[in-house]
Protein backbone atom coordinates (compact mmCIF):
# COMPACT_ATOMS: atom_id res chain seq x y z
CA UNK A 1 0.00 0.00 0.00
CA UNK A 2 1.66 3.55 -0.77
CA UNK A 3 2.10 5.74 2.06
CA UNK A 4 0.00 8.94 1.87
CA UNK A 5 2.30 12.17 1.34
CA UNK A 6 2.36 13.90 4.75
CA UNK A 7 1.19 17.79 4.67
CA UNK A 8 5.30 19.49 4.71
CA UNK A 9 5.89 17.61 2.00
CA UNK A 10 3.18 18.32 -0.36
CA UNK A 11 4.09 21.99 0.53
CA UNK A 12 7.90 21.60 -0.33
CA UNK A 13 7.19 19.86 -3.50
CA UNK A 14 4.85 22.97 -4.70
CA UNK A 15 7.36 25.07 -3.71
CA UNK A 16 10.20 23.54 -5.56
CA UNK A 17 7.84 23.19 -8.47
CA UNK A 18 7.24 26.82 -8.12
CA UNK A 19 10.90 27.82 -7.67
CA UNK A 20 11.60 25.83 -10.74
CA UNK A 21 9.69 27.38 -13.35
CA UNK A 22 11.75 30.66 -12.78
CA UNK A 23 8.52 32.27 -11.07
CA UNK A 24 9.09 34.94 -8.34
CA UNK A 25 8.31 32.67 -4.79
CA UNK A 26 6.11 33.63 -2.28
CA UNK A 27 8.01 36.24 -0.27
CA UNK A 28 6.85 34.50 3.05
CA UNK A 29 8.69 31.50 2.36
CA UNK A 30 11.69 33.78 3.62
CA UNK A 31 9.96 34.22 6.75
CA UNK A 32 9.79 30.57 7.84
CA UNK A 33 11.20 29.36 10.60
CA UNK A 34 14.91 28.31 10.30
CA UNK A 35 14.05 24.82 11.17
CA UNK A 36 11.35 25.07 8.45
CA UNK A 37 13.53 26.86 6.01
CA UNK A 38 16.10 24.39 6.20
CA UNK A 39 14.13 21.17 5.21
CA UNK A 40 12.84 23.08 2.49
CA UNK A 41 16.48 24.27 1.34
CA UNK A 42 17.31 20.30 1.37
CA UNK A 43 14.83 18.85 -0.90
CA UNK A 44 15.34 21.79 -3.63
CA UNK A 45 17.38 20.49 -6.44
CA UNK A 46 20.12 22.92 -8.25
CA UNK A 47 17.82 24.87 -10.26
CA UNK A 48 15.55 25.91 -7.36
CA UNK A 49 18.05 26.48 -4.95
CA UNK A 50 19.77 28.77 -7.66
CA UNK A 51 16.52 30.41 -8.12
CA UNK A 52 15.62 30.69 -4.45
CA UNK A 53 18.30 32.40 -4.06
CA UNK A 54 18.35 34.84 -6.66
CA UNK A 55 14.68 36.11 -5.49
CA UNK A 56 16.27 36.11 -1.71
CA UNK A 57 14.98 39.57 -0.85
CA UNK A 58 17.80 41.98 0.71
CA UNK A 59 16.59 42.09 3.96
CA UNK A 60 17.27 38.24 4.23
CA UNK A 61 20.67 38.25 3.29
CA UNK A 62 22.23 38.56 6.51
CA UNK A 63 20.61 35.57 7.77
CA UNK A 64 21.48 33.06 5.38
CA UNK A 65 24.79 32.25 4.31
CA UNK A 66 25.61 30.59 1.46
CA UNK A 67 29.65 30.50 0.93
CA UNK A 68 32.06 27.52 1.23
CA UNK A 69 30.74 26.33 4.55
CA UNK A 70 26.74 26.78 4.55
CA UNK A 71 23.45 27.57 3.31
CA UNK A 72 21.19 28.17 6.47
CA UNK A 73 20.19 30.25 9.19
CA UNK A 74 22.79 30.83 12.05
CA UNK A 75 24.04 27.53 12.59
CA UNK A 76 26.98 25.74 10.48
CA UNK A 77 26.40 22.66 8.21
CA UNK A 78 27.76 21.10 5.41
CA UNK A 79 27.35 23.48 2.09
CA UNK A 80 24.13 22.56 -0.02
CA UNK A 81 25.83 23.10 -2.94
CA UNK A 82 28.30 20.90 -1.73
CA UNK A 83 26.02 18.28 -0.64
CA UNK A 84 24.60 18.59 -4.57
CA UNK A 85 28.30 18.51 -6.08
CA UNK A 86 29.25 15.27 -4.36
CA UNK A 87 25.82 13.34 -5.14
CA UNK A 88 26.52 14.43 -8.83
CA UNK A 89 30.26 14.00 -8.85
CA UNK A 90 31.18 12.28 -5.90
CA UNK A 91 34.30 10.77 -7.56
CA UNK A 92 35.62 14.48 -7.78
CA UNK A 93 34.54 15.68 -3.90
CA UNK A 94 37.95 15.64 -2.45
CA UNK A 95 39.90 17.19 -5.01
CA UNK A 96 38.78 20.54 -4.34
CA UNK A 97 40.77 22.26 -2.44
CA UNK A 98 39.03 24.56 0.38
CA UNK A 99 38.22 27.32 0.58
CA UNK A 100 35.53 26.22 -2.37
CA UNK A 101 32.59 28.38 -3.73
CA UNK A 102 31.01 25.34 -4.33
CA UNK A 103 27.76 26.93 -6.02
CA UNK A 104 30.08 28.10 -8.76
CA UNK A 105 31.88 25.17 -9.07
CA UNK A 106 28.94 23.19 -9.42
CA UNK A 107 27.20 25.48 -12.09
CA UNK A 108 31.12 25.20 -14.20
CA UNK A 109 31.20 21.60 -13.93
CA UNK A 110 27.17 21.43 -15.12
CA UNK A 111 28.00 23.88 -18.34
CA UNK A 112 31.23 21.91 -18.96
CA UNK A 113 28.62 18.82 -19.42
CA UNK A 114 26.49 20.16 -21.43
CA UNK A 115 29.20 21.23 -23.76
CA UNK A 116 30.66 18.22 -24.08
CA UNK A 117 27.26 16.67 -24.63
CA UNK A 118 26.10 18.97 -27.26
CA UNK A 119 29.88 18.39 -29.15
CA UNK A 120 28.38 14.89 -29.36
CA UNK A 121 25.18 15.81 -31.16
CA UNK A 122 27.21 18.80 -33.30
CA UNK A 123 29.64 15.70 -34.31
CA UNK A 124 26.56 13.41 -35.71
CA UNK A 125 26.75 13.74 -39.41
CA UNK A 126 22.45 14.79 -39.89
CA UNK A 127 22.91 17.38 -37.20
CA UNK A 128 22.07 21.07 -39.32
CA UNK A 129 20.88 23.16 -36.62
CA UNK A 130 22.28 25.94 -34.48
CA UNK A 131 24.32 25.06 -31.37
CA UNK A 132 22.23 27.11 -28.71
CA UNK A 133 19.47 25.29 -30.26
CA UNK A 134 20.72 21.49 -29.16
CA UNK A 135 18.52 19.92 -26.43
CA UNK A 136 20.23 19.06 -22.88
CA UNK A 137 19.39 15.20 -22.10
CA UNK A 138 17.08 14.13 -19.50
CA UNK A 139 19.98 12.05 -17.95
CA UNK A 140 21.60 15.92 -17.01
CA UNK A 141 18.53 18.17 -16.85
CA UNK A 142 17.53 14.75 -13.60
CA UNK A 143 20.29 16.66 -12.08
CA UNK A 144 19.12 19.90 -11.90
CA UNK A 145 15.38 20.11 -11.90
CA UNK A 146 13.01 17.08 -11.71
CA UNK A 147 13.77 13.56 -10.94
CA UNK A 148 11.80 12.27 -13.11
CA UNK A 149 12.16 15.06 -16.25
CA UNK A 150 10.69 13.03 -19.09
CA UNK A 151 7.46 13.83 -16.77
CA UNK A 152 7.72 16.85 -16.62
CA UNK A 153 5.45 19.21 -19.17
CA UNK A 154 6.26 22.99 -18.15
CA UNK A 155 10.30 22.41 -17.99
CA UNK A 156 12.27 26.01 -19.09
CA UNK A 157 15.93 24.59 -19.35
CA UNK A 158 15.68 21.76 -22.07
CA UNK A 159 17.94 24.20 -24.61
CA UNK A 160 21.57 24.90 -24.58
CA UNK A 161 21.06 28.21 -24.59
CA UNK A 162 19.07 29.01 -21.16
CA UNK A 163 21.40 26.95 -19.39
CA UNK A 164 24.21 29.51 -20.83
CA UNK A 165 22.25 32.32 -20.03
CA UNK A 166 21.37 31.37 -16.48
CA UNK A 167 24.70 29.78 -14.99
CA UNK A 168 27.06 31.45 -17.59
CA UNK A 169 28.56 33.78 -14.87
CA UNK A 170 29.64 30.56 -12.86
CA UNK A 171 31.68 29.79 -15.91
CA UNK A 172 35.49 30.62 -15.73
CA UNK A 173 37.04 27.18 -17.21
CA UNK A 174 36.00 26.02 -20.66
CA UNK A 175 37.05 22.61 -23.11
CA UNK A 176 36.09 23.71 -26.11
CA UNK A 177 36.40 20.92 -28.79
CA UNK A 178 36.14 22.08 -32.99
CA UNK A 179 32.87 21.70 -33.55
CA UNK A 180 31.21 23.66 -30.74
CA UNK A 181 33.35 26.80 -32.28
CA UNK A 182 30.98 28.90 -34.44
CA UNK A 183 30.21 32.34 -34.81
CA UNK A 184 27.14 32.07 -32.32
CA UNK A 185 29.40 30.30 -29.48
CA UNK A 186 30.69 34.33 -28.93
CA UNK A 187 27.00 34.80 -27.83
CA UNK A 188 26.48 31.81 -25.67
CA UNK A 189 29.34 32.54 -23.33
CA UNK A 190 28.05 36.48 -23.31
CA UNK A 191 27.28 36.28 -19.60
CA UNK A 192 30.96 34.55 -19.02
CA UNK A 193 34.41 35.56 -17.65
CA UNK A 194 36.54 32.98 -18.51
CA UNK A 195 39.65 32.68 -16.87
CA UNK A 196 40.97 29.48 -18.36
CA UNK A 197 40.02 28.39 -21.88
CA UNK A 198 41.13 24.37 -23.51
CA UNK A 199 40.71 24.23 -27.10
CA UNK A 200 40.82 20.74 -28.92
CA UNK A 201 41.35 19.39 -32.26
CA UNK A 202 41.20 22.71 -34.03
CA UNK A 203 42.39 21.82 -37.72
CA UNK A 204 40.30 24.52 -39.96
CA UNK A 205 41.24 27.55 -40.81
CA UNK A 206 37.00 28.28 -40.74
CA UNK A 207 37.66 27.83 -36.85
CA UNK A 208 40.01 31.09 -37.12
CA UNK A 209 37.22 34.05 -37.09
CA UNK A 210 34.78 32.98 -34.23
CA UNK A 211 37.61 31.75 -31.87
CA UNK A 212 39.33 34.84 -32.37
CA UNK A 213 36.21 36.77 -31.99
CA UNK A 214 35.80 34.64 -28.13
CA UNK A 215 39.62 35.55 -27.57
CA UNK A 216 39.12 39.28 -28.08
CA UNK A 217 35.65 39.03 -25.73
CA UNK A 218 37.92 37.16 -23.21
CA UNK A 219 41.03 39.20 -23.61
CA UNK A 220 40.29 41.48 -19.85
CA UNK A 221 39.88 37.98 -17.70
CA UNK A 222 41.56 35.56 -19.62
CA UNK A 223 44.85 33.92 -17.78
CA UNK A 224 45.26 30.17 -20.10
CA UNK A 225 44.93 29.33 -23.29
CA UNK A 226 46.07 25.38 -23.86
CA UNK A 227 45.87 24.02 -27.74
CA UNK A 228 45.79 20.12 -27.56
CA UNK A 229 45.58 18.06 -31.46
CA UNK A 230 45.39 21.15 -32.83
CA UNK A 231 46.92 22.07 -36.50
CA UNK A 232 48.57 25.54 -36.03
CA UNK A 233 49.02 27.31 -39.38
CA UNK A 234 51.39 30.36 -39.03
CA UNK A 235 48.20 32.72 -40.01
CA UNK A 236 46.41 30.86 -37.53
CA UNK A 237 48.85 31.56 -34.87
CA UNK A 238 49.26 35.60 -35.94
CA UNK A 239 45.34 35.79 -35.51
CA UNK A 240 45.17 34.01 -32.45
CA UNK A 241 48.45 36.22 -30.88
CA UNK A 242 46.57 39.62 -32.34
CA UNK A 243 43.33 38.65 -30.89
CA UNK A 244 44.89 38.09 -27.03
CA UNK A 245 47.24 41.78 -27.32
CA UNK A 246 45.49 45.04 -26.62
CA UNK A 247 45.82 47.44 -29.10
CA UNK A 248 47.88 50.44 -27.93
CA UNK A 249 49.41 48.91 -24.86
CA UNK A 250 50.32 45.69 -25.14
CA UNK A 251 51.95 45.41 -22.09
CA UNK A 252 48.98 44.59 -20.47
CA UNK A 253 47.24 41.30 -21.72
CA UNK A 254 47.00 39.24 -18.50
CA UNK A 255 48.07 35.77 -20.31
CA UNK A 256 49.89 33.75 -17.78
CA UNK A 257 49.81 30.34 -19.24
CA UNK A 258 50.39 29.48 -23.45
CA UNK A 259 50.10 25.86 -23.97
CA UNK A 260 50.48 23.99 -27.56
CA UNK A 261 50.46 20.49 -26.42
CA UNK A 262 50.27 17.12 -28.95
CA UNK A 263 49.66 19.82 -32.03
CA UNK A 264 51.39 20.63 -35.36
CA UNK A 265 52.97 24.21 -34.67
CA UNK A 266 53.63 25.08 -38.33
CA UNK A 267 55.80 28.68 -38.78
CA UNK A 268 58.58 29.48 -40.75
CA UNK A 269 61.34 30.72 -38.57
CA UNK A 270 62.49 32.90 -41.54
CA UNK A 271 58.95 34.84 -41.55
CA UNK A 272 57.56 33.83 -38.31
CA UNK A 273 54.47 36.15 -37.99
CA UNK A 274 55.22 39.41 -36.06
CA UNK A 275 52.33 39.13 -33.79
CA UNK A 276 53.78 35.66 -32.18
CA UNK A 277 57.18 37.80 -31.60
CA UNK A 278 55.31 40.60 -30.66
CA UNK A 279 53.94 38.28 -27.82
CA UNK A 280 56.51 36.37 -26.32
CA UNK A 281 58.31 39.61 -26.48
CA UNK A 282 56.12 41.78 -24.66
CA UNK A 283 53.02 40.44 -22.68
CA UNK A 284 54.61 40.49 -19.23
CA UNK A 285 51.89 38.21 -17.48
CA UNK A 286 53.64 35.15 -18.97
CA UNK A 287 55.23 32.74 -16.74
CA UNK A 288 54.25 29.22 -18.48
CA UNK A 289 54.79 28.95 -22.39
CA UNK A 290 55.05 25.22 -23.68
CA UNK A 291 55.24 23.27 -26.70
CA UNK A 292 55.08 19.47 -25.86
CA UNK A 293 55.38 17.45 -28.81
CA UNK A 294 54.57 20.04 -31.38
CA UNK A 295 56.14 19.02 -34.54
CA UNK A 296 59.05 21.71 -33.14
CA UNK A 297 62.23 21.60 -35.50
CA UNK A 298 65.95 23.03 -34.16
CA UNK A 299 64.91 26.51 -36.15
CA UNK A 300 61.99 27.18 -34.37
CA UNK A 301 62.92 26.22 -30.78
CA UNK A 302 65.85 28.48 -31.61
CA UNK A 303 63.22 31.27 -32.75
CA UNK A 304 61.37 30.61 -29.43
CA UNK A 305 64.85 30.86 -27.74
CA UNK A 306 66.24 33.91 -28.92
CA UNK A 307 62.82 36.04 -28.88
CA UNK A 308 62.93 34.91 -25.03
CA UNK A 309 66.19 36.66 -24.52
CA UNK A 310 64.75 40.39 -24.96
CA UNK A 311 61.38 39.42 -23.39
CA UNK A 312 59.96 41.74 -21.18
CA UNK A 313 58.27 38.95 -19.59
CA UNK A 314 58.71 37.01 -15.76
CA UNK A 315 58.88 33.43 -17.40
CA UNK A 316 58.62 30.62 -14.78
CA UNK A 317 58.70 27.58 -16.63
CA UNK A 318 59.41 27.26 -20.53
CA UNK A 319 58.54 23.21 -22.13
CA UNK A 320 59.65 22.61 -25.32
CA UNK A 321 59.67 18.10 -24.48
CA UNK A 322 58.94 15.25 -27.27
CA UNK A 323 60.33 17.39 -30.38
CA UNK A 324 63.46 16.98 -32.09
CA UNK A 325 65.53 20.31 -31.67
CA UNK A 326 68.83 18.63 -31.51
CA UNK A 327 71.42 21.47 -32.65
CA UNK A 328 68.58 24.48 -31.25
CA UNK A 329 71.80 26.13 -28.90
CA UNK A 330 74.64 25.89 -31.58
CA UNK A 331 74.69 29.17 -32.57
CA UNK A 332 74.77 30.18 -28.72
CA UNK A 333 78.11 29.72 -26.43
CA UNK A 334 79.74 31.33 -24.01
CA UNK A 335 80.91 34.04 -26.21
CA UNK A 336 77.86 34.96 -28.17
CA UNK A 337 74.29 36.01 -28.00
CA UNK A 338 74.29 35.96 -24.14
CA UNK A 339 75.84 39.00 -23.90
CA UNK A 340 72.51 40.26 -24.66
CA UNK A 341 70.80 38.95 -21.90
CA UNK A 342 71.68 41.36 -19.28
CA UNK A 343 68.65 42.86 -21.02
CA UNK A 344 65.84 40.34 -21.21
CA UNK A 345 64.10 38.60 -17.64
CA UNK A 346 62.35 35.74 -19.27
CA UNK A 347 65.90 33.43 -18.96
CA UNK A 348 66.99 35.44 -16.07
CA UNK A 349 63.17 34.50 -14.09
CA UNK A 350 63.01 31.37 -15.00
CA UNK A 351 62.74 28.65 -12.65
CA UNK A 352 61.43 25.30 -15.05
CA UNK A 353 63.04 24.15 -18.20
CA UNK A 354 61.24 20.84 -19.39
CA UNK A 355 64.01 19.23 -22.31
CA UNK A 356 62.37 16.29 -22.14
CA UNK A 357 62.51 13.34 -25.47
CA UNK A 358 64.23 16.19 -27.18
CA UNK A 359 66.64 13.87 -29.30
CA UNK A 360 69.20 16.11 -27.63
CA UNK A 361 73.69 15.22 -28.22
CA UNK A 362 76.51 15.77 -25.92
CA UNK A 363 77.01 18.93 -28.43
CA UNK A 364 73.76 20.13 -27.04
CA UNK A 365 74.22 19.53 -23.45
CA UNK A 366 77.96 21.63 -24.28
CA UNK A 367 75.66 24.24 -25.27
CA UNK A 368 73.29 23.90 -22.63
CA UNK A 369 75.60 24.31 -19.93
CA UNK A 370 76.41 27.38 -21.23
CA UNK A 371 73.08 29.27 -21.40
CA UNK A 372 72.38 27.17 -17.78
CA UNK A 373 74.96 30.11 -16.77
CA UNK A 374 72.73 32.74 -17.60
CA UNK A 375 69.60 31.17 -16.08
CA UNK A 376 70.38 32.13 -12.49
CA UNK A 377 66.86 31.53 -11.39
CA UNK A 378 66.53 27.67 -12.76
CA UNK A 379 65.70 25.34 -9.90
CA UNK A 380 64.52 22.42 -12.03
CA UNK A 381 65.65 20.64 -15.28
CA UNK A 382 64.44 17.71 -17.18
CA UNK A 383 67.12 16.43 -19.87
CA UNK A 384 65.54 12.60 -19.63
CA UNK A 385 64.97 10.47 -23.28
CA UNK A 386 67.94 12.45 -24.23
CA UNK A 387 70.84 10.53 -25.52
CA UNK A 388 73.55 12.85 -23.88
CA UNK A 389 75.73 10.22 -22.58
CA UNK A 390 78.55 10.58 -20.68
CA UNK A 391 80.13 13.58 -22.67
CA UNK A 392 77.29 15.43 -22.10
CA UNK A 393 76.97 14.61 -18.37
CA UNK A 394 80.48 16.46 -18.20
CA UNK A 395 79.00 19.44 -19.91
CA UNK A 396 76.52 19.85 -16.49
CA UNK A 397 79.81 19.00 -14.32
CA UNK A 398 81.19 21.97 -15.98
CA UNK A 399 78.46 23.90 -15.12
CA UNK A 400 78.60 22.97 -11.60
CA UNK A 401 81.75 23.49 -11.16
CA UNK A 402 81.42 26.76 -12.61
CA UNK A 403 78.20 28.01 -10.41
CA UNK A 404 78.75 26.29 -7.19
CA UNK A 405 76.04 28.06 -5.55
CA UNK A 406 73.55 27.23 -8.40
CA UNK A 407 69.75 27.03 -7.06
CA UNK A 408 69.17 24.31 -9.21
CA UNK A 409 67.30 21.42 -6.91
CA UNK A 410 65.84 19.03 -9.16
CA UNK A 411 67.33 17.38 -12.05
CA UNK A 412 66.00 14.79 -14.51
CA UNK A 413 68.55 12.67 -16.12
CA UNK A 414 66.44 9.42 -16.93
CA UNK A 415 67.20 7.64 -20.52
CA UNK A 416 70.30 9.36 -21.42
CA UNK A 417 72.65 6.22 -22.21
CA UNK A 418 74.27 6.98 -19.45
CA UNK A 419 77.46 5.14 -18.27
CA UNK A 420 78.55 4.02 -14.89
CA UNK A 421 81.54 6.34 -14.94
CA UNK A 422 79.87 9.27 -15.97
CA UNK A 423 77.03 8.50 -13.45
CA UNK A 424 79.40 8.42 -10.51
CA UNK A 425 81.55 10.81 -11.81
CA UNK A 426 78.59 13.59 -11.62
CA UNK A 427 77.29 12.60 -8.06
CA UNK A 428 80.80 12.71 -6.38
CA UNK A 429 81.03 16.33 -8.34
CA UNK A 430 76.83 17.17 -6.71
CA UNK A 431 78.96 16.01 -3.32
CA UNK A 432 81.00 18.82 -3.35
CA UNK A 433 79.03 21.61 -4.06
CA UNK A 434 77.41 24.45 -1.82
CA UNK A 435 74.01 23.79 -2.66
CA UNK A 436 73.86 19.89 -3.41
CA UNK A 437 70.36 18.67 -5.49
CA UNK A 438 67.39 17.59 -3.82
CA UNK A 439 65.71 15.35 -6.57
CA UNK A 440 67.79 13.31 -9.02
CA UNK A 441 66.09 10.61 -11.52
CA UNK A 442 69.69 8.51 -12.98
CA UNK A 443 66.74 5.79 -13.56
CA UNK A 444 66.92 3.48 -16.70
CA UNK A 445 70.51 3.94 -17.44
CA UNK A 446 73.07 0.64 -17.64
CA UNK A 447 74.64 1.78 -14.35
CA UNK A 448 75.30 -1.39 -12.86
CA UNK A 449 76.33 -2.31 -9.18
CA UNK A 450 79.33 0.30 -9.89
CA UNK A 451 77.58 3.25 -8.63
CA UNK A 452 76.37 2.32 -5.29
CA UNK A 453 78.72 4.18 -3.37
CA UNK A 454 78.40 7.21 -5.25
CA UNK A 455 74.66 6.62 -4.73
CA UNK A 456 74.86 6.49 -0.86
CA UNK A 457 77.21 9.17 -0.53
CA UNK A 458 74.47 11.42 -2.12
CA UNK A 459 72.27 10.20 0.16
CA UNK A 460 73.75 11.43 2.94
CA UNK A 461 74.39 15.07 1.43
CA UNK A 462 70.92 16.59 0.68
CA UNK A 463 69.09 14.28 -1.63
CA UNK A 464 65.44 14.65 -0.96
CA UNK A 465 63.91 12.30 -3.44
CA UNK A 466 66.26 9.80 -5.48
CA UNK A 467 65.14 7.89 -8.40
CA UNK A 468 67.47 4.46 -9.76
CA UNK A 469 64.80 2.43 -11.32
CA UNK A 470 66.02 -0.07 -13.98
CA UNK A 471 69.67 0.63 -13.51
CA UNK A 472 70.93 -2.79 -13.56
CA UNK A 473 71.66 -2.81 -9.60
CA UNK A 474 71.34 -6.27 -9.05
CA UNK A 475 71.88 -8.51 -5.84
CA UNK A 476 75.68 -7.48 -5.82
CA UNK A 477 74.40 -3.06 -6.04
CA UNK A 478 71.95 -3.59 -2.64
CA UNK A 479 74.31 -5.14 -1.21
CA UNK A 480 77.03 -2.75 -1.23
CA UNK A 481 74.55 -0.40 -0.79
CA UNK A 482 73.50 -1.90 2.66
CA UNK A 483 77.23 -1.59 3.40
CA UNK A 484 77.35 1.85 2.50
CA UNK A 485 74.70 2.44 4.41
CA UNK A 486 75.97 3.20 7.95
CA UNK A 487 74.43 6.90 9.27
CA UNK A 488 70.97 8.32 9.38
CA UNK A 489 69.77 9.75 6.11
CA UNK A 490 67.89 12.77 7.36
CA UNK A 491 66.43 14.16 4.42
CA UNK A 492 65.37 11.49 1.99
CA UNK A 493 61.80 11.28 1.85
CA UNK A 494 60.91 9.30 -1.51
CA UNK A 495 63.13 6.43 -3.03
CA UNK A 496 62.55 4.15 -6.45
CA UNK A 497 64.55 1.25 -6.37
CA UNK A 498 62.21 -0.41 -8.72
CA UNK A 499 62.97 -3.46 -11.56
CA UNK A 500 66.63 -3.83 -10.06
CA UNK A 501 66.13 -7.29 -9.84
CA UNK A 502 67.96 -7.34 -5.99
CA UNK A 503 65.84 -10.27 -4.87
CA UNK A 504 66.24 -10.96 -0.68
CA UNK A 505 68.82 -8.19 -0.93
CA UNK A 506 67.01 -5.36 -1.52
CA UNK A 507 64.51 -6.08 1.19
CA UNK A 508 67.69 -6.30 3.29
CA UNK A 509 68.32 -2.46 2.60
CA UNK A 510 65.59 -1.54 2.86
CA UNK A 511 65.48 -2.84 6.03
CA UNK A 512 68.24 -0.94 6.89
CA UNK A 513 67.70 2.26 5.69
CA UNK A 514 63.87 2.67 7.01
CA UNK A 515 64.93 3.00 10.53
CA UNK A 516 68.17 5.30 9.28
CA UNK A 517 65.45 7.49 7.53
CA UNK A 518 62.77 9.35 9.58
CA UNK A 519 61.48 11.35 7.06
CA UNK A 520 61.18 8.72 4.48
CA UNK A 521 57.20 8.51 3.24
CA UNK A 522 57.60 6.99 0.03
CA UNK A 523 59.24 3.49 -1.37
CA UNK A 524 58.58 1.79 -4.85
CA UNK A 525 60.42 -1.29 -4.80
CA UNK A 526 58.50 -3.03 -7.36
CA UNK A 527 59.97 -5.82 -10.25
CA UNK A 528 62.63 -6.85 -7.56
CA UNK A 529 61.94 -10.60 -7.76
CA UNK A 530 62.17 -10.03 -3.39
CA UNK A 531 61.65 -13.64 -2.10
CA UNK A 532 58.15 -14.25 0.59
CA UNK A 533 60.59 -13.87 3.76
CA UNK A 534 61.54 -10.21 2.45
CA UNK A 535 57.62 -9.06 3.84
CA UNK A 536 58.43 -10.05 7.77
CA UNK A 537 61.57 -8.59 7.27
CA UNK A 538 59.87 -5.37 6.34
CA UNK A 539 57.28 -5.40 8.79
CA UNK A 540 59.53 -6.19 11.65
CA UNK A 541 61.98 -3.13 10.21
CA UNK A 542 58.77 -0.72 10.38
CA UNK A 543 58.04 -2.03 13.52
CA UNK A 544 61.58 -0.37 14.99
CA UNK A 545 61.49 2.75 13.17
CA UNK A 546 59.79 5.78 14.34
CA UNK A 547 59.38 6.88 10.55
CA UNK A 548 56.96 8.18 8.94
CA UNK A 549 56.39 5.80 6.09
CA UNK A 550 53.01 6.03 4.38
CA UNK A 551 53.41 3.86 1.35
CA UNK A 552 55.49 0.43 0.36
CA UNK A 553 54.74 -0.36 -3.21
CA UNK A 554 55.51 -4.04 -3.04
CA UNK A 555 53.91 -5.22 -6.68
CA UNK A 556 55.76 -7.15 -9.16
CA UNK A 557 57.76 -8.97 -6.13
CA UNK A 558 56.48 -13.07 -7.91
CA UNK A 559 57.32 -14.72 -5.07
CA UNK A 560 55.36 -12.41 -2.35
CA UNK A 561 51.70 -13.63 -2.76
CA UNK A 562 48.31 -11.47 -2.30
CA UNK A 563 47.35 -9.26 0.96
CA UNK A 564 44.72 -11.22 1.99
CA UNK A 565 47.53 -13.78 2.98
CA UNK A 566 49.13 -11.55 5.07
CA UNK A 567 46.09 -9.47 6.80
CA UNK A 568 47.00 -9.96 10.38
CA UNK A 569 50.36 -8.93 9.61
CA UNK A 570 49.95 -5.77 7.52
CA UNK A 571 46.72 -5.06 9.42
CA UNK A 572 48.71 -2.40 11.83
CA UNK A 573 50.36 -0.79 8.90
CA UNK A 574 48.07 1.85 8.41
CA UNK A 575 48.46 5.63 7.16
CA UNK A 576 45.25 7.41 7.14
CA UNK A 577 43.27 4.56 6.67
CA UNK A 578 44.99 3.23 3.75
CA UNK A 579 47.63 0.14 3.70
CA UNK A 580 51.18 1.41 3.65
CA UNK A 581 52.25 -1.96 1.78
CA UNK A 582 50.96 -2.05 -1.87
CA UNK A 583 50.85 -5.61 -2.56
CA UNK A 584 50.91 -7.50 -5.54
CA UNK A 585 46.77 -8.72 -6.98
CA UNK A 586 46.68 -12.59 -6.67
CA UNK A 587 46.26 -13.31 -10.41
CA UNK A 588 49.83 -10.87 -11.23
CA UNK A 589 51.88 -12.17 -8.56
CA UNK A 590 52.76 -15.18 -10.01
CA UNK A 591 53.98 -12.99 -13.42
CA UNK A 592 57.75 -12.19 -13.86
CA UNK A 593 58.19 -9.11 -14.59
CA UNK A 594 59.96 -9.12 -18.12
CA UNK A 595 62.78 -5.80 -18.56
CA UNK A 596 64.09 -7.43 -21.64
CA UNK A 597 63.86 -5.03 -24.48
Amino acid sequence: MKKTPTLAFLCIQSLKLQLLQGDNPIPDVYELPSELLDGVIAHLPALALHNFQTHMPFKCWDNYESGDDCLTSGRKRPSSWKLLFKLRWPELINCVEPPADWQQLYWEKHLQSCVDEAAEVAMRPTFSGRISSIHVSDKILRYICHEDHTNCQQCVCTDLSFHFLTFGPYLSCLRLINVLCVTEICELLRTSKLKTLVLRWFRSEKHVEPLCKLLSKSRETLTSLEFIHCKLSSSFISAICASLLHKGDIHTNGIQRFCIKASSFGIDPLAAPPAFISFLNSVRSLQTLQFCDSHLDMHIARLIFSTLLDSSSRLSTLDISENNISGWLSTFSSRSVFGSLSSGKALQSLRKLNLRGNELNKYDAENLAHALLHMPGLESLDMSGNPIEDSGIRSLISYFKKNPDSPLADLNLENCELSSCGVIEFLDTLSTVEKPLKFISVADNALGSEVAEAIMNSLTVSIESLDISSIGLGPVGFLELGKRLVKRVKKLMSINISKNRGGLETARFLSKLIPLAPNLVSVDASYNLMPPESLLMLCNSLKSAKGDLKRLDMTGNICISSEADHSSLLGEFQHNGEPVFVLPSSSASHVPYDDEP
